[in-house]
């Protein structure tokens, strides 16, 4: 089937361009973005949705995407995308952060710099016909401090330039380190220090419930008075009300505002009201921008729908295309691992760890985590992928943790899975040869060495003979083939386990007749699916 992808909202040629060069069906239709019913009835044709901030992504627009893998944001914001809808339905979203940071970057300075010599102003009195020389005093940027909330793709090269105007710069960002800082010439601060010592404040941050109004009217009573506020990175991020009233009453001199709560901003508080300089979202607006971001979506879109690569996605661990040949028989095992476990637990699980030892332990274990969250849930829930997993499994209460080690033991690598119940403990490792193909060696503690197979058979029960013999008697009455058997035992006339590959699956009936002889303390019929990278 043709790879095809929508472009719905007006992204430059060059990405139509790449996807074509790439094989893939592309249709630019920018109108759509602007129609929902139009955008719901298109789109289920489609496996790729390429978009900027036009259209909008909702929760009732995807029910009709029956065939869409992924969904490309040319631009680094994802409000106008229903994220948790997408990846519940197992749809890749992905975003381009770092092709118009400088741009933005650039603005806020322009914005900062057009806010403290008040040039919007001074223009348009000067062609009104009036010079005006000393009601346009300034504020002299150097030596002032400058306060960043949010030092990632955006806020570091704001820091950079400001330091190179010669600004004191400070700091917040729960993500920023004490070695990045250092890196970066810029002091990390908490927020109302922040806010108490800035000359100028400036917002770069994503607009998440816990960045909502970050400006507010309480927070912009503990900044210091006189103090400027830019805002170039999301509309929400700043109480527009709250700013307003803080300018008529004088406490802050004035603000610097691309973004708004509503765009276009009819009705903002802030719109005519002096001392405030507002652009109409040009914080990626910008030739060379657009055209990075538009060359880097289709790039990565295409990537991802011929290759399996994943890049800058919002809602999965990213898969680079040099990783990808390396890491996917790793991922295969890690949905066995999963898998195994989801099958024999029958009680609600609690925690998941995973342990990653040698080699593996230096590979993606993020995308490994998902992989194995995959497999743990698939017996229950069928429409889960590596993009809706861990979602799923925070909504049932499971946590899921991380330990690596260096290299122990016979192999150079393994995995190791244990999961939590109110009852009890289960775990199951396993490695990938050299030859590509996962392999369990050990479960329970008991040390293995199994092929994973469409089709398997799981038995304990003590060590005594005619254990082999009622299996083979018995799967050879119903004529199931027995392709390979493992054993395994803790000690001689101890606990022992039994692992089968078939060739056909074993039914309830059959699995009932063996545990019938009293032979078997449990007997558990498996099913593997040849693990995939596990999107829709």
């Amino acid at each position: 089937m043709t790879l095809k992808v929508l472009v719905s909202d007006k992204l430059a040629e060059s990405a139509v361009e790449t996807f074509r060069s790439n094989g893939i069906d592309v249709s630019f239709e920018p109108q759509l973005g602007k129609d929902k019913s139009a955008l719901a009835e298109a789109i289920g044709e489609f496996d790729g949705l390429a978009i900027r901030s036009g259209t909008k992504v909702t929760s009732k627009l995807l029910e009709s995407a029956g065939r869409l893998r992924v969904i490309g944001r040319a631009g680094i914001g994802v409000d106008n995308i229903d994220v948790s809808a997408a990846s519940m339905n197992g749809i890749l979203v992905m975003n381009t952060p770092f092709g118009n940071s400088i741009t933005t970057a650039e603005h806020t300075i322009a914005m900062m710099m057009a806010l403290a010599r008040q040039i919007p102003e001074a223009s348009h009195s000067v062609h009104g016909g009036n010079w005006e020389k000393s009601r346009f005093m300034g504020m002299e940027l150097f030596g002032k401090t400058l306060g960043v909330i949010g030092c990632g793709n955006v806020g570091a090269p704001v820091c950079r330039r400001a330091i190179g105007l010669g600004m004191k710069v400070v700091g917040c960002d729960p993500f920023l380190s004490a070695q990045k800082a250092r890196e970066l010439g810029i002091e990390k601060v908490e927020l109302v220090e922040l806010l108490r010592r800035s000359d100028i404040v400036t917002l770069h941050l994503p607009l998440i419930e816990k960045t909502r109004r970050i400006l507010n009217a309480n927070s912009l009573a503990i900044a210091k008075r006189g103090v400027r506020i830019v805002n170039c990175a999301r509309g929400g991020l700043v109480d527009e009300a709250a700013l307003a009233d803080a300018i008529r009453s004088g406490h802050v001199a004035g603000a610097a505002v691309d973004v708004f709560d509503r765009e276009p901003p009819e009705g903002s508080p802030l719109i005519g009201l002096p001392g405030v300089v507002a652009t109409p979202h040009l914080g990626a607006s910008t030739t060379e921008a657009q055209e990075k971001v538009a060359i880097q979506v289709a790039e990565q879109m295409s990537d991802f729908l011929l290759r399996g690569a994943i890049s800058n996605a919002v809602n999965m661990p990213s898969i680079s295309a040099e990783e990808s040949p390396l890491l996917m028989p790793w991922i295969a095992l890690a949905e066995h691992l999963g898998s195994f476990v989801g099958q024999m637990t029958d009680e609600p699980i609690r925690a998941v760890n995973l342990l990653y030892n040698g080699a593996v332990a230096s590979m993606n274990t993020a995308a490994l985590n998902a992989s194995a969250t995959v497999g743990l849930l698939r017996h229950a829930i069928a429409e889960v992928s590596m993009v809706s997993a861990q979602m799923m499994a925070k909504d049932r209460g499971i946590s899921i943790s991380t330990t690596t080690q260096s290299k122990s033991g016979v192999f150079d690598a393994y995995v190791k899975l244990t999961v939590v119940t109110k009852l009890r403990e289960r775990s199951i490792a396993g490695t990938v040869f050299s030859d590509g193909k996962p392999r369990f060696i050990q479960i329970k503690g008991i040390n293995i060495d199994a092929e994973i197979e469409p089709n398997m058979l799981y038995t304990t029960h003590g060590d005594v003979p005619g254990i082999v013999g009622a299996l083979g008697t018995i799967l050879g009455k119903r004529d199931i083939n027995i392709a390979n058997f493992t054993l395994g035992r803790t000690a001689a006339k101890s606990e022992a386990i039994a692992l089968l590959s078939v060739d056909e699956p074993v039914n309830a009936e059959v699995a009932g007749e063996l545990k019938d002889t009293g032979l078997f303390l449990q007997v558990r019929p498996l099913q593997f699916r040849t693990a995939s990278i596990g999107l829709r």
